[in-house]
């Protein structure tokens, strides 16, 4: 009998039908022979209503409060599916975040797990029953406080559970049949691939692929889970995420996948002294708002003795970073700032890179005949991103999946919208 760990996204349990929908699933999963562990997010929108409300009450939520109403999204979940797989006739059990022993820091909003102690589940395991987890949530030893893992966070409960019950293997349910090769709501072409490398597919979440979370696919790697990502809509394969054995020689696809994201902008700094520690100083300052820092470029200014460095950073952390560095502008000497939310990235990932030449001059040239500008460059072993305009993202996307042949016969099906 195999201990199988499911995730189900709040697309999938977005309403009563996706409920029972879910619920047939599982059981069908538990009459297979298998031990199953489900961990459940909100349902549909209902993170983003709570807070919605919360900021309506109150303009700056206290995050210990705030904690409190969104776990309640995850348990409304987590009780109706027990509910659901009950009337099915199967024992279920619904747990919290702390009743399943998911240990936390105490940092609400965006929470790290330190520990997972699922002593209550192992038990109603052992007696047969489907377990249902709240996910996104934790609590934390010292102050005895709910916690919440921030966006993304029951796919990283999912995975942490798969760890510590030592799993088979932690099935990620979603919208789309898999992984694609871009996103399929803009590349239609896209196509699902079978089997990726953990290290590919963390470069793509870190590049803005909304399949999977990049704290779940660093928990997985660390932690040697293996993930099947599925659609909860059909039974077809998907896609698994899995790590290398040690030693292990697999000839690797060069190009994986090409991911976007928008949710970065750029700040310029401009009128550097071009001297050593100023880099250091700028970086210093940003660091202690944490923000954090994706693409750094420094470039030789107009005016001899100086120079301008660009950085892009979340656009939810650029004020505060303008902010601090303002406040130091005379400590550090630089003679404006300038900031651009009109930016793209687009990065292109492949294991295979690391082993096959001119990978480069292709996504530069696809751009050019594009018509695409470039603005930043950033490099790693198995991964190229650039920075453009926004608007021409989608474009670029576009045109850099048709260049490396990645373009599929069909086109790729989504069946809710959401990508979760």
């Amino acid at each position: 009998m195999s201990l199988i760990v499911q995730k189900f996204g709040g697309s999938s349990v977005a309403d009563a039908e996706g409920i029972k929908r879910v619920a047939k699933r599982i059981v069908e999963t538990r009459k297979a022979g298998n031990d199953v562990v489900v961990a459940v997010s909100a349902m549909g929108d209902t993170t983003d209503e709570l807070l919605d409300l919360a900021h309506e009450v109150a303009p700056l939520p206290e995050p210990r409060e705030l904690d409190m109403l969104l776990t309640a999204g995850e348990r409304i979940s987590m009780a109706l599916l027990a509910m659901a797989i009950k009337s099915l006739g199967y024992d279920a059990r619904s747990f919290t975040g702390s009743q399943a022993g998911m240990i936390t820091d105490a940092r609400h909003g965006a929470a790290r797990i330190v520990d997972v102690t699922p002593v209550r589940l192992r038990s109603a395991v052992d007696e047969g029953a489907i377990v249902i987890v709240a996910g996104f949530q934790g609590f934390n030893r010292d102050t005895k406080d709910i916690t919440t893992l921030g966006r993304g966070g029951s796919d990283t409960t999912a995975v942490a559970l798969a760890a510590a019950l030592e799993a088979d293997i932690c099935e990620i349910y979603t919208d789309v049949d898999g992984v694609f090769t871009a996103d399929p709501r803009v590349v239609q072409k896209a196509r699902k691939i079978d089997r990726i490398t953990s290290e590919e597919m963390l470069e793509l979440a870190a590049a803005g692929a909304k399949v999977l979370y990049i704290r779940a696919v660093e928990y997985a790697r660390r932690h040697g889970v293996t993930l099947h990502v599925r659609s909860s809509f059909n039974n077809n394969e998907g896609t698994i995420v899995y790590n290398p054995a040690e030693g292990e020689t697999v000839e690797e696809p060069i190009i994986a996948g090409v991911a976007t994201d928008m949710s970065e902008a750029k700040i310029t700094v401009v009128g550097v002294p071009d001297i050593p520690g100023k880099a250091a100083y700028i970086f210093k300052i940003v660091a202690k708002t944490n923000a954090n820092v994706d693409m750094i470029v420094q470039n030789v200014s107009s005016a001899a003795g100086l120079t301008d460095i660009s950085f892009t950073v979340p656009k939810s952390d650029g004020q505060a970073a303008l902010t601090a560095l303002t406040n130091e502008q005379s400590n550090v000497g630089f003679k404006s700032l300038q900031y651009d939310d009109q930016i793209g990235k687009l990065a292109l990932v492949g294991a295979g890179m690391r082993t096959n030449t001119g990978v480069s001059a292709k996504l530069f040239e696809a751009l050019y005949q594009a018509g695409i500008n470039i603005e930043m460059i950033s490099t790693s072993e198995i991964r190229i991103s650039v920075v453009t305009r926004a608007d021409t993202l989608a474009d670029a996307l576009r045109a850099v999946h048709s260049a490396f042949g990645l373009d599929g016969d069909e086109d790729a099906v989504v069946h809710a919208g959401t990508g979760r």
